[in-house]
């Protein structure tokens, strides 16, 4: 038995009505199961058992057998020392945590039907290899409505937690500027995904506050953001100015200590021009240049015209305007959540959701995927719980833990007895 059939079992209470003791015969009693951890560490957390009449609240792990404890070096660990219940198909040893104490142990007691272990085996197995594409996708072809808008929303909500996590590291690495994190995050989702790494990085390596400095001049930002990058006389960027900007960056790399990046890190390949990374980055420096108070202004607006307003470049010969699509997505990937994260950080109720269902729905191969499914997909707000879906639950074969593959388990139970 694979060890995701013992979650399944486990977290879906398939062992309700079967008494459960601990490996030197101490009743168990599980109130509640906890919560899945996807990260590092024991595999559920915030559980509450009762042991021998002893409430516990901690960790749970689990493993086919006991000895795989030791065999995954669990016992060296600190951060399975709160493990209160080691959950195990065959208890082949005792095992004790980091700190010598022994680790109390649970033969689980669930049924033990052969045919039905078979199914829920196979059934786990067939959506554990559903390996680059969507897992449920001929029951979702059969009955579409399998997926939600209850389950919709609460990915959706989801996705909008796993970006403001991502704010709040940014607040560590900015000592809680939220203006600076903001300059990061856009120049991030300005890579537009081909390049948002070494946007990123050309973010990080250039202070928000240099580029204040020199703000009222397009000509000093564009030669701070283009010599930073690396690409300035090594990428063939054809320019009747580019020397003066080489020169005014190297007065500016001067000025402030800097160092450029490696230029080979930006991706150009199949890039049309209006995407290449220098396009981009004349772009970014036009935004800078043109916006003052920017993270004031997207926390004061909740009309969507004025938020677009905000990305719409003041375009030139050499810099044309964003896009209506790419300003799409810089505000569904950095604005709104950054909304969401700084009400949730006042405490304040926000309706981000109203906002994104204002947004037309996104288009690119995981869209289209769900849409063959029979998917309604109206706004942005459907494309993004539909992309949380796939990257977090059907990439990695999460469908145990998905409210789709959830009833699917369900309907092949019930057909077992």
């Amino acid at each position: 038995m694979p060890e995701i059939v013992l979650h399944y079992i486990w977290e879906k209470c398939l062992w309700a009505g079967f008494e459960q003791k601990t490996t030197d015969g101490k009743s168990v009693e599980i109130l509640s199961v906890g919560e899945h951890n996807k990260d590092a560490g024991p595999d559920y957390s915030h559980a509450r058992v009762r042991i021998d009449g002893k409430e516990w609240v901690g960790n749970i792990e689990i493993h086919v057998c006991s000895s795989d404890w030791t065999k995954h070096h669990h016992h060296l660990d600190k951060a399975y020392d709160n493990v209160i219940l080691h959950v195990v198909r065959t208890a082949d040893k005792p095992v004790w945590n980091a700190q010598g104490e022994l680790v109390p142990q649970c033969e689980l007691n669930y049924p033990s039907d052969k045919d039905y272990l078979s199914e829920l085996f196979a059934a786990a197995q067939q959506m554990d290899s559903a390996v680059g594409r969507i897992g449920c996708a001929e029951q979702l072809l059969r009955e579409p409505g399998l997926l939600t808008e209850g389950w919709r929303k609460t990915l959706l909500l989801k996705r909008l937690e796993c970006k403001r996590a991502s704010i709040l590291r940014l607040l560590e690495i900015t000592k809680g500027s939220w203006e600076h994190a903001l300059y990061i995050s856009l120049a991030r989702n300005f890579g537009f995904h081909t390049n948002s790494l070494p946007f990123e990085q050309l973010a990080i390596n250039t202070p928000l506050s240099y580029l204040q400095k020199h703000r009222n001049s397009l000509f000093q930002l564009t030669a701070l953001l283009l010599g930073q990058s690396g690409l300035i006389g090594v990428s063939g960027l054809e320019d009747e100015g580019i020397s003066g900007l080489q020169k005014e960056y190297e007065f500016l790399r001067t000025k402030f200590g800097l160092s450029p990046m490696d230029g080979s890190v930006w991706k150009h390949g199949k890039l049309r021009p209006q995407n290449s990374p220098e396009l981009r980055i004349r772009q970014f420096a036009q935004l800078m240049h043109q916006s003052e108070s920017l993270l004031s202004k997207i926390l004061d607006t909740n009309d969507l015209k004025e938020l677009v307003r905000l990305f719409e470049l003041n375009a030139t010969s050499n810099i044309p305007q964003l896009g209506k699509a790419s300003i799409e997505i810089l505000l569904i990937n950095t604005v709104l959540p950054y909304k969401y994260a700084y009400a949730k950080h006042l405490n304040q109720e926000t309706d981000i959701i109203a906002l994104m269902e204002k947004i037309p729905a996104e288009n690119n191969t995981i869209i289209r995927q769900w849409r063959v499914l029979g998917q309604e997909i109206k706004n942005a707000a459907d494309t993004q719980a539909l992309l949380h879906l796939y990257q977090n639950y059907c990439q990695h074969h999460e469908c145990i833990n998905c409210e789709v593959g959830y009833k699917i388990f369900q309907e092949r139970q019930l057909k077992l007895f």
